[in-house]
Order: structure tokens, then sequence, then C-alpha cells
């Protein structure tokens, strides 16, 4: 979400007469983007806040106007001008429009100029009940390799979860309409990226209620459609109510149909926010990636409570099941805080557990940081010592990690389950880190969002109408779709061993012919649901 706010701020810039420079030398103007989720990231601000003003202390031009964007501006606002006199500057995530003023304010200052007035005028942190930025067209990283953009859907939260501030840095949930994310969409198809990323606080809580707007897609059979709850067992703390409108199942449908060829993610979904029609975009739709991020954050129901999360650990399983059922080869990522307020023995037991139950293939886990304005900083106390925070965490840590090396080692040909040739599509991304002249490779992602590596040679081109790889082998570069072999598993990245170029329409062509044989349907057909 930061670096799609960073195009936009770019773009407001841009078109106010500023440009973009890699030089701080160069610099008059440097913005930091920020995040208040974790204690970690205000740290980092700070840290990076204090070497640039070390860096321009030594400077013999005149010092830049430092400003601070994003949540940790709206969290703390007039603290950062005070704290170390280390910014001019503090815009929220919702006040962008107004970046230009602001820093002719700073500029344009007089020495004499009263500090209060200063620190009154340089400061916007207004959150907006209706600013999505959805006539603005961001401004894309010049050298980027035009593989893999962003696509900002929604803004906000309302889920209130007892740990969290991003309601109070990102005010209530409001959405796009659909019609300008389909625009947006379609320009970056335009304009040549193989991907999009749907983002949002709780992306697939999307509802464009435009007037007049009648949904187009039919709910799945027993569901009504008229609310986002996915399963039984999960609920809303604001209740939603139904209605005409677009709902994500829909926009996510129409995002795929914009290009075939491009592939569609999205990010940060809540569990509660998967009806069956959503599931079922996924598993019918070849160019929706089949990966899901399914945040947890505990696997004990009583720790969910105190969390305000709306789902029982016995739900969250019933999800996961239902997710791996529906969609072939789909992959899970999860969020797990670790040391909540009152979190016991038992209830760590019962996260570490649900880790090894559910084998995530990804997961981002954090010690928990107490947050002010949040429930949990109004209501409980942060009484888990960091050392037994500390300890609890490598714990969860291995096991993610014993689980995603199991999900992994089934990709490998010769083991229990891969049997056969089976195949990953990747999105080339660009060079490996890791390259060398000796032996050059490349990276990318699988569908299933898996990091792969794979060796930089030439390949033939495999289309719908051939029963095997033809033509002569050509190198492979961004933005190419390229089938590859699995060779060796990490419980990160996958190193593999490319066999054919390719493109979705036509890979999807082969697997419904029966000529190849993908490691999606591969693993449905494997293990069906949880590994339990």
């Amino acid at each position: 979400m930061n670096t799609s706010d960073s195009e936009i701020v770019a773009s407001v810039l841009q078109s106010s007469g500023w440009e973009q420079t890699d030089e701080l030398d160069a610099a008059q103007l440097v913005l930091i983007n920020t995040c208040a989720i974790r204690e970690k990231a205000e740290t980092t601000v700070f840290n990076r806040l204090r070497n640039l003003r070390h860096a321009f202390a030594v400077r013999d031009v005149e010092a830049p106007v430092v400003g601070v964007l994003g949540c940790m501006a709206e969290r703390l606002k007039t603290k950062l001008m005070e704290q170390e006199q280390l910014v001019q500057l503090v815009a929220g995530p919702d006040a962008y429009r107004d970046l230009p003023r602001l820093v002719d304010i700073v500029r344009t200052r007089r020495r004499d100029e009263d500090e209060e007035e200063l620190l009154e005028n340089a400061v916007n942190v207004q959150l907006s009940a209706d600013e999505t930025y959805a006539d603005i067209a961001p401004v894309r990283a010049a050298n980027g390799s035009k593989v893999s953009a962003f696509a900002t859907v929604m803004r906000g939260c309302n889920n209130m979860c007892s740990f969290c501030i991003v309601p109070f840095t990102r005010g209530r949930e409001r959405a796009r309409s659909s019609d300008s994310i389909i625009d947006e969409v379609q320009r970056l198809s335009d304009t040549g990226y193989k991907e999009v990323v749907l983002l949002g606080q709780n992306v697939n809580s999307y509802w464009d209620k435009a007037e007049g707007r009648k949904a187009t897609m039919l709910p799945a059979p027993g569901h009504t459609g008229s609310a986002p709850t996915a399963v039984e067992g999960f609920s809303n703390l604001y209740r939603l109510r139904g209605g005409d409108g677009v709902r994500f199942a829909e926009l996510l449908s129409r995002v795929a149909d914009v290009d075939p060829e491009m592939r569609v993610r999205f990010t940060s979904p809540h569990p509660k926010d998967f009806p069956p029609e959503l599931l079922q975009v996924i598993a019918e739709r070849s160019n929706v990636c089949a990966q899901l991020h399914l945040p947890v954050q505990s696997g004990s129901t009583s720790m969910l409570q105190r969390m305000r999360r709306g789902y029982s650990n016995e739900a969250f399983l019933a999800l996961a099941e239902h997710a791996r059922a529906t969609i072939p080869g789909v992959t899970l990522s999860t969020d797990v805080i670790v040391g909540f307020c009152g979190e016991t023995e038992e209830e760590h037991a019962d996260t570490v557990a649900l880790m090894k139950a559910v084998r995530f293939e990804q997961a981002y886990m954090y010690m928990y940081s107490m947050r002010e304005h949040t429930r949990a900083a109004r209501k409980f106390e942060d009484d888990v010592a960091p050392a037994l925070k500390k300890q609890r965490l490598a714990e969860v840590i291995a096991a993610y990690r014993s689980g995603a090396a199991l999900q992994n080692a089934r990709e490998v040909r010769g083991s229990v389950s891969a049997n056969e040739d089976s195949y990953h599509v990747v999105l080339v991304e660009g060079v490996a880190r890791k390259s060398t002249v000796e032996r050059p490779t490349l990276t990318g992602r699988t569908d299933t969002n898996k990091r792969v590596v794979l060796d930089a040679t030439p390949v033939p081109r495999w289309a719908a109408g051939d029963d095997a790889p033809t033509g002569p082998a050509i190198p492979l570069i961004a933005g190419d779709y390229a089938l590859a072999r699995v060779v060796t598993a990490g419980v990160a990245t996958l190193m593999c061993e490319p066999v054919a170029s390719t493109t979705l329409c036509d890979w999807d062509a082969l697997l419904r012919r029966g000529v190849a044989h993908s490691a999606a349907v591969r693993a449905a057909e494997d293990s069906p649901g949880l590994y339990l």
C-alpha cells in the first residue's frame, strides 16, 4: 500500500512541476512514506530521519525540505516536527492532494515566522470519508520492468481489531468506483504489464455502492450475496447491509476479463470476507492466481475473541479446508501475532498446532507491540515478557518452516506426490540476485506466489496446438511466462529447470486437452483439503 501511495504522491507532485531524482544531493524535497502498524516500523523511520539530518548537516547547500507521510504521520502529527526537529512537513494518507501547498508553505516561510503558525499550517492529517484518489494516475517507477503493478481498490478499515491501529490512521472503509478500477487495469494492460495486484486494507470487503448500479454476478447456491461472511462461524463487528452494488467477487471477475494474459492477485483480505462465489471466481478464472492470504493472527479461539477477529479456530480451519477443496493447488499464507495481551501457554500452543495443521506456504510472524488508541491499549495490558515473546515467536517460526518445507517438498519429482512431470507457470521478473556470469539465473513467481530461481537457458515455445515444446530455443526475459519443472525446494524458494515459454491462454488450453499436467492439478489430485 505504501508503494502504491508513493506512486500517487509522485503523480501529485509532478503535476505541480516537481521532478523525481535518485540523487540525494540533488533533492530539494525528501518525503518518507511510513507505516505505524508495528513499533519496529516507526523505529526504522526515526533512524532514517536522523541519518538524513546528519547527511544534510555536512552539505554545502541548503538542506531540502523533509516530510513524513502516511500512517505514522497520522498517528504522531506535530510530534514529528517537535521531536528533535527532524521534519518540516507532515501529511496523512488522505492529504496527498495538499502536498504542493504544504511544501510551498515550508519553502517560502520567513525566518521570523511564528513557529506555532508554521506547525499548524505545515500539517494536514485530516482523514476523509470519501478520498480514494481514483482520478489520479499513479506514476510507476521509471526504471521498472512493467511486470507487476499495484492498483488500490479501496481504503480504510472498519474491523476495529483490538491490536490494530489501521482504522485510526487510515479511517473508515470506502471503495473506488469499479469502473475507475477497470480503466486503470486496462491502461496497465495496454502498456504491457503482466500482473496487477489489487490492494486494500481489507480488500475483499470491497463494495462499490454506486447509485443505480446492479450487481451482475449471481450468488453461489445457498448464499444470499448480501453480506460478505464466508462460512458459518464468521461475523462482522460492523453489520454490513445488503443491497445493490459491486462486491469483490464481481470486481475480481471483471478485472480478470480485461486481459486473459494478465495475472490478477489481491491483498490484504480478511478471513471473514470469503463468500463461496469469491472462491469460485478464483477457481474458475485461469488468470486469477491460486494463492490466498488468510491472516489468522492466532490459533486460539479465546485469543481471537480478545483480538475481536470475528471467528473461531474451528471456523478458520473450515475456511482453509474449503479453499483447498475448491481451488486446485491453492497455496495459503498468513499473519501471526505472538505474545498478544494475556496470551497463555495453552493459547500459544493452539497457534503452534494450527501452523502445523494448515502448513502455510508463507507466513508473516511478529511479536506484539502495543499501539496507542487501540482497544488493547485501553482495555488490556501488554503483559507477556519480551523474552517469552521471543521464545514463542521462534516456536511459531519453526512450526511454519517445517510445514512449508513439507509442502514444497511435494513439488519435487521423486517425492511421494510428485511421481511424474509437473509444471509451474512462472512469470519471469528479471535477473536473480545471485546470478553469475558462470551460471546466469532468472527469478520469478509461480501462480501460487512461490519464489522461483531458474537457469537462464534458452527454451522452445509450447503453444496450445502442440503436443510438446517446439521451435527454436530463445532466451527468457522479464515479462515472459515460462514453464518450469521443480528440481529442489526450500522453505521459501523453488529451484527450477525451464522447459518452455508459453502464454496463460495456451497453457490453459494444453491442460484442458490433457497434453500437460500442472503442479496445481497434481497437488489437488494428490491431497485435497488440509494435511492434518
